[in-house]
């Protein structure tokens, strides 16, 4: 990593801006991606532009997606603190599509703080220490003599001050230095503190430009029906009712494109206003032929996986001999554990704005991967990606729909056709019914224990569709790689194997909020509350001695910082009083690892008969050093929201090949009145920032379940645990 200044020429080309200032570019590692995908070598990949105006702003461009994480204000927060700047005189700016400018803009797997805290960190640090070497320079004084504090570098012995505006064009002459030195934790102003979000006056007066905000001259509105099946085709379609609503310009069928975030096929309708045109699409008469998957039903899907992961399948990893240690054990406990599929249903639907013209292409759009919109873009329109101008709006929520970029293909297909940009819209019920989903899945765990609870074999067999089938639709089963989470599960299991059953996939499997940890940390966490019961013997001391059992080397450091939220939760919620709760009342734990953090969660909950109510939820994590303590209880919060839908609610059910949700009636999300009382309690293990975006919602699930065995002795091992009957 490097830091650059910039020329102001080349800043200006870039950005529009024709003002003066010190420009600090930060330059990446060319693999320093925001999630696991291949990112191809570049020679320069500046994540980021610092500019302190000659008035003395200070614009900070945010390379990632905001989409309510506040990734725009945590990043841009270490910047100022390493620089000594007023945080009153920072303003955020949303950088365009461009992964040569700003590096890897993939907004996901929770890596952002991961990778541009310490690059971010040294723009700042170097912005000081030219801004004391301008100052240094104009007093005819020793750089050792200043000091860079609240937007001022003061000369400690005469008490001479310049503020940071006036140094700007001076500092911008100076070499940039290439090893900064960094602040201690101990002195950050702004790190680890409570930051309200750097743009909250925006959202709360609506002067954000999201996803369906964008307007352009001569824009065009449109909206858009898919087939209902994965896989179908258009077999017939009458638009003439649709063609005779007034405001109606045209019905264009899209045809699919075969790439993972192609469109899947559909009928548009062109009108001069939203509503015209989703009113028109209802008055289109349309046959679909259904399709190699027109017969799905998750409810016999779901139980084939059961059958599946009930009996031996195909082997990924092992070591040691199960076999024996299952036989020799004193009690072999069984469980398999399912859920269903989820839609991601952000509070804002697929939306977006594209201009395709004879030299150009530009795009207005919430997304997560504006690099995905650029490839799917150039391969439909058979031109350079770098050709395709991509505009990264705020986002009304994504939880991973984002990253995928259908809707802004089926856009382009649209503005092509009509010669003029337009506005394309799904509705909710579109994004509902044919959307990507998360995976359905069941898990089958067989663990054997001794006389005193210590594990002697432990089965494990899955069988869930793949993400990876949406690159290859071959895919039958999930593979070592999406099994890496259970086969590295820090129990320090000697006698250990795992199986993945047959899998095949009915519809576009996509990144979910978590992703695979949601189903992971269910089972995982559910099956040591059984055993635990089991060996007879109180849930957390338990979960400490399996971690406890731990020897390999490698493993040590992930086993000690689960036990350490595990403790700090129990404490919190204190746990050691909990059979002085009413005998409805009972307190669930479950804590699990995922995507580099260590989250543990403890629910209270009273049970009556059917009905479940959350009544409190303590939350401690570990991600390291925390950026923005309002963020971090943020993410919390927002998780626990997450996990009690997903736990109690949320799932997508097919039925001859289509969904049959359509709207939050049947796809109930969490409401205001029921949120409980949550809790978040941080860990600070003093090790280097790590995600919070997704790790949070994983133990909900298994929490809430362990606390409604406390409470009423009913075990649920299917998510969600109430389902509706739709």
């Amino acid at each position: 990593m490097t830091i650059a200044n910039v020329s102001r020429r080349d800043f200006i080309k870039t950005s529009g801006l024709a003002t003066g200032g010190l420009i600090i570019g930060v330059t990446l590692p060319p693999m320093a991606s925001a999630s696991d995908a291949h990112v191809d070598n570049a020679t320069f990949n500046p994540n980021a532009f610092v500019h302190l105006q000659d008035n003395g702003d200070l614009l900070i461009y945010c390379g990632r997606c905001e989409m309510g994480q506040g990734i725009n204000t945590a990043l841009p927060a270490a910047v100022a603190d390493e620089m000594e700047a007023d945080w009153q005189r920072v303003t955020v700016r949303q950088a365009d599509g461009d992964e040569e400018k700003y590096g890897p803009q993939g907004t996901g797997g929770s890596r952002s703080i991961n990778i541009m805290f310490e690059p971010m960190r040294k723009a700042g640090a170097s912005a000081k220490l030219m801004l004391i070497a301008a100052a240094a320079k104009v007093w005819k004084v020793p750089p050792e003599e200043c000091q860079a504090e609240n937007h001022f570098v003061y000369h400690q012995p005469s008490g001479k001050k310049l503020s940071f505006g006036q140094l700007a064009n001076i500092a911008a002459t100076l070499e940039v230095p290439t090893k900064p030195t960094l602040k201690s934790v101990d002195d950050f102003k702004y790190v680890g503190k409570f930051i309200p979000n750097q743009n909250i006056h925006q959202i709360i007066k609506g002067e954000l430009t999201y996803g369906v905000d964008t307007k352009l001259p001569g824009l065009k509105y449109a909206s858009v029906v898919h087939c209902p099946v994965y896989g179908g085709k258009l077999k017939s379609l009458d638009k003439s009712e649709a063609l005779a609503i007034k405001g109606v310009l045209d019905v264009i069928v899209i045809e699919r494109l075969e790439m993972p975030f192609g469109s899947l096929g559909g009928v548009a309708v062109v009108a001069d206003n939203s509503w015209t045109a989703q009113k028109a699409a209802k008055l289109l008469k349309i046959e679909w032929e259904r399709g190699p998957h027109g017969s799905y039903d998750t409810k016999s899907y779901k139980a084939q996986l059961v059958k599946n992961v009930e009996s031996p399948a195909e082997l990924v990893s092992e070591r040691g001999d199960v076999t024996t240690g299952l036989k020799n054990a004193s009690k072999v406990v069984k469980a398999t554990y399912t859920g269903g599929h989820i839609a991601h249903s952000p509070m804002e639907p697929n939306a977006s704005v594209v201009w395709v013209q004879k030299d150009s292409c530009e795009v207005w759009a919430a997304t997560q991967a504006p690099k995905a919109i650029q490839d799917t873009l150039a391969a439909y329109l058979k031109r350079d990606a770098k050709d395709i101008l991509v505009h990264v709006t705020m986002a009304g929520g994504a939880f991973g729909r984002k990253f995928k970029c259908d809707y802004v293909h089926e856009a382009a297909v649209i503005s092509q056709h009509i010669n003029a940009p337009v506005q394309l819209t799904w509705t909710r019920e579109e994004d509902m019914r044919t959307g990507y989903y998360h995976s359905i899945s069941a898990q089958h765990i067989e663990a054997g224990i001794d006389e005193h609870g210590a594990i002697q074999g432990w089965l494990h067999r899955v069988a869930f569709p793949a993400i990876g089938t949406l690159f290859n639709p071959a895919q039958q089963r999930a593979g070592k790689g999406e099994l890496s989470a259970v086969d590295n599960y820090p129990y320090g299991i000697e006698n250990f194997r795992s199986e993945s059953g047959e899998a095949p996939a009915h519809t576009r499997i996509g990144w979910y909020r978590a992703v695979y940890a949601i189903f992971y940390g269910f089972s995982f966490s559910s099956f040591s509350d059984e055993l635990a019961y089991a060996a007879n013997k109180d849930p957390l001391s338990y979960l400490n001695q399996l971690y406890d059992a731990n020897n390999n080397p490698d493993q040590q450091e992930q086993a000690k910082r689960s036990k350490a939220v595990l403790n700090l939760v129990a404490e919190k919620a204190n746990w050691h009083n909990r059979d002085k709760l009413p005998k409805n009342q009972g307190i669930g734990l479950a804590v699990h690892f995922s995507f580099s953090t260590y989250v543990a969660m403890a629910v209270k909950v009273e049970v009556n008969g059917e009905d479940i109510k959350v009544l409190e939820v303590d939350c401690a994590i570990d991600c390291g050093q925390v950026l923005n303590i309002n963020g971090a209880t943020a993410q919390m919060e927002g998780a626990v929201v997450m996990g009690m839908g997903l736990a109690l609610r949320t799932e997508i059910t097919f039925r001859d090949g289509a969904v049959v949700n359509s709207n939050f009636h049947d796809y109930p999300v969490l409401r205001i009145n029921e949120m409980p009382k949550v809790n978040v309690h941080i860990h600070n293990s003093g090790h280097k920032p790590t995600g919070l975006g997704e790790p949070g919602v994983a133990p909900f699930a298994p929490a809430l379940g362990n606390a409604v065995y406390a409470a009423s002795g009913k075990r649920y091992r299917d998510l969600p645990f109430k389902p509706m009957s739709i």
